[in-house]
């Protein structure tokens, strides 16, 4: 049994780690952090031409064809790279959520433009802290009414996935943001690497994803699906955060020493790198489920999701305090790699939704045994 990726899949890697090596530096990050741009339009398109927006996408409708297991390496290298790129939102969330539920008409008329990367896709589920039990946005035959906030790259967005409410229960519809009906305001956020917006809806055009009434278990799948996308994002970024220490800690110099050579340095970094390697091999297996539709995939991916939660979160803080007093300054880099982890924690749920979620499947399997 192969527990590597494979050489294929390693060259696809290498092709956009060597484009995002190149052209989406950190001070990419930076100007869009500190501009007015919602993303960097320049790496969308080069990300778009590699055809890594529609890696996972059949060929009928212009993608690669390929699977979940190719797109788990292109998001590695997003988040090695803190691309200022939608590409949870559009290519992890929106774009799976056409393929896996949309009908034949509207994988026609959006997958095509997605991966092209002339329409952003995005997905838009909170209300500000309130359940989906507690939504106020509701769907009234093919009208859609209500406000989602906060919506990640809602702002850059050309069709929103929403869930809102209504006859026949919770239920997902598609919205072209360039109808009518539709308003959008910026709204500050920890991380305007990537721009979030409130979304207000009255009585927008909208269609049903899928079936109605079905929203809670299709928004369920994706979120499965996308946790475990996002963990290989963590993962890439996470490393990024650790080497950037690892070489200022060598570069460094205290009292004659790199400060690398003190215990106090050597061993937050050591366990900065065992978290990743325990997220790696987390995400590893979730991967191997999310490309066989193995039935264990809720619980790889709540443990993916944990573990490389977990990682990045310790690695980027241990980034800035290894680079001591130029670390918490804005002019030096750390902080971006810590505005993108606490951004990645809460895209699909809080931390303590997905270890609740991770007992539960612990739990469940346990049972069965």
């Amino acid at each position: 049994m192969e527990f590597d990726f494979s050489a294929d899949q390693k060259l696809l890697k290498e092709q956009v780690q060597r484009f995002l090596h190149d052209k989406s530096k950190l001070s990419v990050a930076r100007r869009v952090l500190e501009g007015d741009e919602t993303h960097a339009a320049d790496i969308w398109r080069g990300l778009a031409d590699l055809g890594a927006l529609g890696v996972a996408v059949p060929e009928a409708y212009g993608g690669m064809g390929l699977g979940a297991l190719e797109l788990c390496v292109v998001a590695e290298e997003v988040g090695r790279a803190c691309a200022p790129v939608p590409f949870q939102s559009s290519v992890c969330l929106a774009t799976d959520a056409l393929v896996q539920f949309g009908s034949e008409a509207q994988k026609t008329r959006w997958l095509p433009k997605l991966i092209a990367g002339e329409t952003i896709g995005t997905m838009a589920v909170s209300e500000g802290g309130k359940g989906i039990a507690q939504m106020a946005t509701t769907l009234a035959g093919d009208r859609l009414s209500g406000t989602k906030v906060p919506v990640i790259d809602g702002e850059a967005a050309g069709v929103a996935i929403v869930m809102a409410g209504g006859a026949g229960g919770a239920t997902l519809a598609m919205v072209d943001l360039g109808g009518r009906g539709i308003t959008r305001k910026r709204i500050d956020t920890l991380d305007p690497t990537r721009k979030q917006a409130e979304i207000t809806f009255d009585g927008a055009a909208a269609e049903i994803l899928g079936e109605r009434g079905a929203g809670v278990r299709q928004l369920r799948t994706l979120h499965d699906r996308a946790a475990v996308l996002g963990a290989f994002e963590q993962i890439g970024g996470a490393e990024a955060a650790l080497y950037m220490a690892r070489d200022f800690a060598l570069e460094r110099y205290a009292f004659g020493r790199q400060i690398g050579s003190y215990q106090a340095i050597k061993h937050k970094l050591a366990d900065a790198y065992i978290k990743i390697e325990l997220a790696r091999s987390n995400a590893y297996y979730g991967a191997m489920m999310l490309a066989s539709g193995g039935a264990d995939l809720p619980l790889a991916a709540a443990a993916a999701r944990v573990s490389a939660t977990d990682a990045y979160e310790y690695a980027s803080k241990e980034n800035i305090q290894t680079h001591g007093g130029i670390g918490f300054t804005w002019a030096a880099d750390p902080h971006l790699h810590y505005r993108r982890s606490r951004l990645l924690s809460l895209s699909l749920g809080g931390a303590t939704l997905w270890r609740n979620r991770l007992v539960t499947a612990l739990e469940k399997r346990n049972a069965a045994a």
